[in-house]
């Protein structure tokens, strides 16, 4: 049997199906509707090896349609029309569900590529259902989006990742053949990273080294042994793919462009989506140098912009370019703390209106309820500055953005302290 234990172990109902109970549980919303046999277009946004091409397949199983799958990765814009067209000729379209059509690393499709999508979403040709491990919002066109609902998958917690290593040892047509001891756990659970498929994979690793002895013990220092003896090949859709570039944002915020440099060869010699790097390397421009030297958010923009100008492999140099420039900047995350800070105030004091005259006035109703009356403008005074409330009266006290240490925010503090005197102190 050549099907690897993940493959083997797929489940093929909601009932078998191990984890996301917020979606799937009892009375939870996406499993009230599948049960109901009827589902909307939807996207799965989750990390990788948590059950989201599962869930699909389950899904179209259950409604008892026929069910298309494409690879974002592979696919284009001839292939989306090619599964549409078959949507549309096979004999259960319009029935009461209409064909799934499942994608995969749906994030990797452009713009082109998504608008194609639209039409058959929109009028029931298809149901759509994507799977991305990147954010929605910043990946998925906005009229696709509007049309999609978005459920967040979560990492598999210890509990689930136990419940399917006993299922795999007690269960699985193969394994069940020998005597497998799970003697200690935590080092199978550590290296899986909440990913089903890395917790099998590494399961069947540790058997296989082990396949002619009818009796295995799996223990924590024999999984680190065979993961030393074979280490995993960097996985751009696996858990690796989190940690490099976590270690890469870590190494730049921690001021050492050597590691910085390093963790970004690891990247691109793995294969690693150059504009999934620069799009990281702009948040880090923002988050941890932020206003101590502000040039490098445009400058990891112009990287940004250049790299799809080039391409690659040239563009390497430009990730470089920008990675060794951020490691080295002066750092701040005032503006980070700053906003935090604002959203919880948001949160603790709701909506609070807006100060009347702060408020614009197009109509003359709203002049004469006093909306922009008193307001200062302040390109009419001395150094286009003049001092007057702009929060709603119940925050007047609170301080939200406040200045680090660094050249750049010192002269802003100073300035600060010049226009308002104690309120910046």
């Amino acid at each position: 049997m050549n099907q690897p234990l993940a493959e083997r172990l797929r489940p093929q109902t909601l009932d078998n199906y191990i984890g996301q109970k917020h979606l799937v549980g009892p009375q939870a919303a996406l499993r009230r509707m599948i049960d109901a046999d009827r589902t909307p277009s939807f996207i799965m946004w989750g990390p990788p090896g948590v059950g989201k091409t599962t869930l699909a397949q389950i899904i179209a199983h259950k409604l008892d349609c026929p069910f298309y799958t494409l690879s974002a990765i592979s696919a284009g814009v001839k292939e989306v029309r090619e599964v549409i067209e078959k949507a549309k000729s096979n004999p259960l379209f319009r029935t009461a569900n209409a064909p799934i059509l499942f994608i995969d690393e749906i994030h990797r499709f452009s713009k082109s590529q998504q608008d194609s999508l639209l039409h058959a979403v929109e009028t029931g040709i298809i149901t759509l259902i994507g799977a991305t491990t990147e954010n929605p919002s910043f990946e998925v066109i906005r009229p696709l989006l509007s049309r999609c609902q978005v459920y967040v998958l979560k990492s598999l917690d210890k509990n689930d990742l136990l419940t399917l290593l006993h299922k795999a040892v007690s269960e699985d047509v193969m394994l069940k053949r020998k005597e497998i001891r799970l003697t200690e756990t935590d080092a199978i659970l550590r290296y899986s990273g909440g990913d089903a498929r890395k917790l099998l994979n590494i399961l069947e690793l540790v058997v296989g080294a082990e396949e002619d002895s009818p009796q295995i013990e799996i223990t924590n220092e024999k999984v680190m042994e065979r993961l030393q003896e074979n280490p995993a090949a960097y996985d751009k859709g696996g858990e690796m793919h989190y940690d490099i570039i976590s270690a890469l944002i870590k190494s730049i915020r921690g001021s050492d462009p050597d590691a910085a440099v390093y963790w970004l060869a690891r990247m691109v010699a793995g294969g690693e989506d150059p504009e999934f790097i620069a799009r990281r390397l702009l948040i880090s421009a923002a988050e941890d140098i932020g206003l101590a030297n502000p040039n490098a958010l445009l400058l990891a923009n112009a990287c940004f912009e250049a790299l799809k100008k080039i391409g690659w492999p040239e563009g390497r140099i430009i990730l470089a370019e920008i990675t060794v420039y951020l490691a080295c900047s002066p750092k701040s995350n005032s503006a980070y703390l700053a906003v935090e800070e604002a959203l919880a105030l948001v949160n603790e004091t709701g909506d609070l209106p807006v100060p009347l005259h702060l408020r614009n006035a197009p109509t003359q109703l709203m002049k004469e309820l006093n909306y922009g009356k008193n307001y200062k403008y302040a390109h009419d005074f001395e150094g286009n500055f003049v001092q007057q409330e702009f929060l709603p009266k119940e925050l007047l006290k609170h301080r939200l953005w406040k200045g680090q240490p660094n050249a750049a925010e010192s002269k802003l503090t100073e300035r600060m302290q010049q226009l308002w005197g104690e309120r910046y102190k």
